[in-house]
């Protein structure tokens, strides 16, 4: 199929159907009462269209759902490991594969052997599980994004870049000793789904040879970042998507992958390492905690599953998909007067809700005031990507707000159609009379790490 094509045609057909629950305005409003009106606590069956996640969400193929019916669940030397292992080595390059149930277990092992007290860990941006878990051994975690880059509207192509004179400067200043690796997180999700360039990784790659730094590649939307690498980067327009991967990940000592997303699965993850003595010390952890190596928590269904996935994701024509969906729904948000992070990014789109509701204080989360809105109005679930999930408190419990105050929609992997992406574009028409609107919300529980998962809230009147 020509990427020229004008209609967005899921390439795809229907072969089951989930049916989708109808709720009025006055059930939703008791049922986000009822889950402290944090989208998270909702149950499924109230939400009408889930655009809380891209993890885990997605629809499996035919051919995936066929490969789980051949599982083999021998808890060593499984044939569903091999076919796993070996779609994984030829994408990685790496001689050490370690799956794991989710992307967190892989960080949760590998940054609790590379991190500590004292150490600090660099990255273009920390995603908020990956510096929870970095948090949680006592190191560090520095963002240093570029300048240009934190300008919300301004279109760059690469938006998901580090600043290299920051990487540098912040290793000399820190020391190298104390750095526990460079993460480099691909796409960038926090920063609006922004690609990262292959120059940029390039960069990043020399600076940690010249300081004898690893490099760990959080790639869990790698074929996304391809699909804008080939598409505008000069140089790739005749590779493949599967080869730009690869070239990238070559330059990685590591790569930590959430395989719930261009995995294209409902649940898996993976450690893929080079150094083996880094590998002998990650395997121990994974023995201990997640299971033997050759499943590492997952059902031989679940690896024969991810190992299909893993190809069919760099379709040409499910990528082109992919990416111009979510751009559908971004760019017509913004022509209608909703101020989103610009350019689209790959897997979600951002809006800025502290511009969007600007009578709304930070210290009232206008990100979670926005979630909670689309929910009333149309069952939309969003997540607030701002000072709930990313805000602290200083010595006297004072919010230290977050960079933005931004809401994500996530586009699930092959599971709404364009029908309901309008439903919507016309539920925002709503919102837009709300942006008057003057009451926040107060956070009346939350838990010590990661609370925008579980803090409970209320109005502010």
């Amino acid at each position: 199929m020509s990427n020229k094509q004008r209609a967005l045609a899921e390439p795809f057909k229907i072969k089951m159907v989930e049916p989708l629950r109808t709720t009025t305005e006055a059930y939703r409003q008791e049922a986000i009462k009822r889950a402290g009106f944090n989208p998270f606590l909702l149950d499924s069956d109230d939400v009408f269209i889930d655009l809380l996640t891209d993890s885990g969400t997605g629809a499996m193929s035919d051919r995936q759902w066929a490969g789980m019916m051949m599982g083999d669940e021998s808890y060593a030397g499984a044939k569903s490991w091999h076919h796993l292992q070996s779609v994984v080595k030829e994408l990685t390059g790496m001689p050490h594969i370690l799956p794991t149930h989710q992307g967190r277990a892989a960080e949760r092992i590998l940054y609790g052997i590379l991190g500590g007290k004292g150490k600090t860990f660099l990255s273009n941006t920390h995603f908020d599980t990956t510096r929870a878990n970095i948090e949680y051994t006592g190191a560090a975690a520095l963002d240093l994004m570029p300048d240009a880059a934190l300008n919300l509207e301004l279109e760059l192509p690469f938006k998901g870049n580090i600043d290299l004179k920051k990487l540098e400067d912040s290793i000399q200043q820190i020391r190298p000793e104390n750095i526990g690796a460079v993460i480099m997180t691909v796409t960038n999700n926090s920063a609006g789904g922004q690609p990262v360039s292959m120059e940029n990784m390039r960069g990043v790659r020399e600076i940690c040879d010249k300081y004898k730094l690893i490099l760990v590649i959080d790639g869990c939307r790698i074929a996304e970042n391809s699909y804008f690498i080939k598409h505008s980067e000069k140089g790739f327009e005749n590779k493949s998507y599967e080869e730009i991967a690869r070239e990238m990940l070559a330059l990685g000592d590591a790569f930590v992958m959430s395989a719930k997303k261009d995995g294209m699965v409902n649940m898996g993850g993976l450690l893929c390492l080079r150094d083996d003595a880094l590998s002998l010390k990650c395997i121990n952890l994974l023995i201990i905690s997640e299971g033997f190596t050759t499943y590492g928590g997952l059902s031989g269904r679940d690896m024969e599953a991810l190992a299909i996935g893993l190809t069919e994701v760099f379709d040409p024509d499910y990528l082109h998909y992919r990416i111009r969906s979510t751009a559908y729904l971004g760019e017509r948000l913004k022509k209608k007067g909703v101020p989103v992070v610009w350019p689209i990014g790959g897997h979600a789109v951002y809006i800025d809700a502290k511009k969007l509701y600007y009578n709304i204080p930070v210290e009232e989360f206008p990100g979670q005031v926005l979630v909670c809105d689309l929910y009333l109005k149309g069952g939309i679930r969003g997540v607030e990507v701002g000072s709930v999930m990313f805000g602290k408190y200083d010595s006297d419990k004072k919010l230290i707000p977050a960079d933005y105050e931004l809401v994500r929609l996530a586009i699930p992997r092959r599971v709404y159609t364009q029908s309901h992406i309008d439903y919507v574009l016309d539920i925002f028409d709503d919102i837009l009379e709300l942006r008057n609107k003057k009451q926040g919300m107060r956070i009346i529980y939350e838990p010590p790490a990661l609370r925008h998962f579980t803090a409970k809230f209320e109005m502010i009147n």
